[in-house]
């Protein structure tokens, strides 16, 4: 069994016998030691762990625990090599869980936004102040968020009824226009890399529909009527109809519960008002 007391540094009968453990100060008086024990909370994740399969380790779980950020956490943050490769929020939450078990590729989408939103609450408070590019008059303006606001979305019984959750965490519905039963999974880390992928081959290709909503359906759709040959889901995502491919992602939207990172916008310049979403980047974690 770990020994706490030794670990902490609060063991009288090991205290002189570690020159680590003791200070003397100036007056030549023992001081406290310094202890480095770095403060952790709990966070709830908006899954609640029904969008895991059964050999993850969030499988059936509603919360993570994760340590508040330090002085390592912002060197992550400032790396120039993780910005440009682009995962320095991957960085991030890996450094923030304590659990090494859990690989943050593999946690949700939801629940990876969850701890990032936690760990800037708990590291520089809940007020968010970012510069907004106005969508009615293009002014950039300075706009602050509130992030303790509306910080879970809830499964409505209406959308449990849609889309049945199995335990390993796909769920299914059936799609109004074509009656095809669709079976979705929910997106992660390793999801999102893809996506970005995809994004910047289009702009290197100089592809004019630069749209990943098709790669999104594609990467989320387990099976369709049962078949998981992926040409096969692939060829039938590209031709179904309009109204079955936005009732999929509705339906998608509603089923997984999200911190909800909308807030209302207000332009000071010309006092255009909208809902607009808090932008999840690294300068997310910076602020003037």
């Amino acid at each position: 069994m770990r020994n706490n007391e030794d670990r902490l540094g609060t063991n009288p009968l090991k205290q002189d016998s570690n020159p680590l453990q003791q200070s003397i100060n100036s007056e030549g008086h023992k001081i406290a030691p310094l202890e480095f024990m770095n403060p952790t909370e709990v966070v709830l994740l908006p899954s609640k762990g029904m969008f895991y399969p059964q050999h993850h380790p969030l499988h059936r779980k509603d919360s993570i625990e994760i340590k508040q950020m330090t002085a390592k956490e912002e060197d992550i943050l400032s790396s120039r090599n993780l910005l440009k490769k682009g995962v320095v929020l991957d960085k991030l939450i890996q450094s923030l869980v304590l659990d090494k078990n859990i690989n943050s590729d593999t946690l949700t989408t939801e629940d990876r936004n969850a701890i990032l939103v936690a760990a800037r609450i708990s590291a520089y408070g809940n007020i968010y102040v970012t510069q907004v590019t106005c969508p009615s008059c293009y002014e950039k303006v300075k706009n602050s968020f509130d992030l303790n606001e509306k910080l879970e979305k809830i499964i409505s019984e209406e959308t449990a009824v849609v889309a049945n959750i199995s335990d390993n965490g796909t769920f299914s519905f059936d799609l109004p226009n074509t009656k095809w039963n669709v079976v979705c999974r929910a997106l992660n880390g390793y999801d999102e890399k893809e996506l970005i992928r995809i994004s910047e081959n289009k702009k290197k290709l100089n592809n004019t529909n630069d749209s990943i909503l098709l790669d999104q359906l594609k990467l989320m759709i387990v099976s369709i009527q049962g078949l998981i040959d992926r040409d096969i889901i692939n060829k039938a995502i590209d031709a179904m109809p309009a109204v079955d491919a936005k009732f999929l992602r509705n339906t998608y939207q509603k089923t997984i519960p999200n911190v909800d990172l909308n807030h209302t916008f207000t332009c000071s310049k010309c006092e255009y008002s909208t809902e607009m979403e808090v932008p999840l980047t690294a300068d997310f974690f910076w602020f003037k």
